[in-house]
């Protein structure tokens, strides 16, 4: 466990992005390292040596830094909020969703008295990276994105606290990267991996987990294609993607042991409709919208991918917490 912490903290002051999971594997070392089989029993020369350890990784990477009084300008590299709350690209999260439902709404604005800033209504699509300002719906500051992705993080951290066990510490290690997703401030697309990888190591040991994976590995692979061909390659991703699809479903549905508690019903058909309606949606993005608008309203097929992917890692989101908390 001390080797793991350890390179954990290397992990990351290599890529920052990894603070997503880091509550989580705090937590855990916290009560199976550096704490007793009772909360009142510390542990004094484990925490000595994972705090000194911790700190001696922390201490190489930021010292020079730090001496060169360079702090400043990496912590505001390292937290770009001044990047606004959506990347260009929007990330499928509960953000892209508000987003789209502004859109939706402006051109019902005009009817209920709402005077529209032209400035606000052309923000979120002009895929340009700064401020995001909504159109109709209220803007949201980063201390309301801080607030809802920590709330939401130290939910499943209680139980791990309380059960630090393999299965509850990457239950917590998953459901932290969905706060993390779901409500942080300028998340980028990539960041669903952080996901979908700890996810899949619970995928194969529970049915009623592979109900909420399935969801969620459709729409992370999905909201990745704008980042990967350009359109005159879609049939590339397209073929991959459904062959990927159909072997996935296949094997993790051999191997997925049945569980002793009944599944959800609703998770269930919500995932067999989820997956039906990623076909026709890669096939219209991909090559029927230039086919029928060529070069005009270029935003709207990144727009449906995005909120298509977001309803997806939501409503997978939703279907894990379920499992966790009654598993």
């Amino acid at each position: 466990m001390l080797l793991s912490g350890i390179l954990f903290a290397v992990l990351l002051c290599f890529k920052h992005i990894y603070l997503y999971l880091a509550p989580a594997y705090f937590v855990f070392l916290l009560r199976a390292y550096c704490l007793g089989k009772s909360i009142f029993e510390v542990r004094f020369f484990n925490c000595i040596k994972l705090g000194l350890s911790i700190l001696a990784v922390f201490s190489l990477a930021f010292g020079p830094y730090a001496a060169w009084g360079q702090m400043d300008q990496l912590l505001k590299r390292l937290f770009p909020f001044s990047r606004g709350l959506c990347h260009a690209y929007w990330a499928p999260n509960i953000w892209a969703l508000y987003s789209f439902a502004d859109r939706i709404l402006i051109p019902l604005a005009p009817r209920l008295g709402y005077h529209l800033d032209a400035a606000a209504v052309n923000s979120v699509t002009r895929g340009l990276v700064g401020d995001t300002a909504f159109a109709v719906l209220p803007n949201i500051p980063p201390s309301t994105t801080f607030a809802l992705t920590l709330f939401f993080q130290v939910i499943p951290l209680l139980k791990l606290f309380a059960n630090s066990n393999w299965d509850t510490f990457i239950g917590a290690t998953t459901l932290c990267g969905y706060a993390s997703f779901l409500f942080g401030w300028h998340v980028h697309e990539k960041a669903i991996l952080l996901i979908i990888i700890p996810f899949s190591l619970l995928a194969l040991k529970d049915r009623r987990y592979l109900g909420a994976f399935r969801p969620l590995a459709v729409a992370g692979h999905v909201s990745l294609f704008p980042l990967l061909f350009t359109a005159a390659e879609w049939p590339i991703k397209a073929v991959y993607t459904i062959c990927w699809l159909v072997l996935f479903l296949q094997v993790f549905d051999r191997i997925a042991p049945a569980s002793a508690r009944s599944r959800l019903f609703l998770l269930d058909r919500f995932s067999i409709l989820y997956i039906a309606v990623s076909i026709p949606l890669i096939l219209y993005t991909s090559l029927l919208h230039q086919l029928v608008f060529g070069q005009k309203l270029e935003f709207l097929p990144l727009m449906f991918t995005s909120a298509y992917s977001a309803l997806g890692v939501v409503g997978s989101w939703l279907g894990f917490l379920v499992v966790y908390f009654t598993s």
